[in-house]
């Protein structure tokens, strides 16, 4: 059985905690991921307890094991720019296709204050979830690298 939990600021998230979400988005992020550091940042960001930062995790476990994870950070902004953005979410590659992103999303949505975006590559499978969900692409994303 699948049981969702919610990790936020108030739990006082243990470097441990963490690190083993962190561990498992990287994996199961396989080529659409970043480096350990910056999904730990990530982490860090959406677990801070100041005002300047903050977000969640929804983790996804069956029989104690991560099978799903999700983090959304606040962007402490609103209107122009979407309050949420949704950073990461995984499937365990053996646990894709039962519904499991569909749940971790669902709650994520019910959870976040405001409007969320996200970011996510055109050949990602993913993007059908979230067309599905009622996210839409208004913009083309463009970068500078310094």
């Amino acid at each position: 059985m699948i049981k969702l939990e919610t990790l936020s600021a108030i739990d006082n998230a243990t470097f441990l905690q963490k690190n083993e979400i962190a561990d498992f988005l990287v994996e199961h992020l396989g080529k659409y991921g970043d480096p350990k550091e910056h999904v730990m940042k990530c982490l860090d960001y959406a677990l801070d307890q100041s005002l300047h930062a903050g977000g969640f995790v929804v983790v996804a476990r069956e029989n104690q094991k991560i099978v799903g994870a999700l983090v959304m950070n606040q962007t402490g902004m609103s209107g122009y720019i979407p309050e949420n953005i949704l950073v990461y979410i995984a499937v365990d590659a053996a646990q894709r296709g039962k519904g499991i992103g569909a749940k971790i999303m669902d709650s994520a949505i019910k959870l976040a204050k405001g409007d969320i975006a996200l970011h996510v590559e055109p050949d990602n499978p993913a993007k059908r979830l979230y067309e599905r969900l009622g996210f839409t692409n208004k913009y083309l994303e463009m970068r500078l690298k310094k």
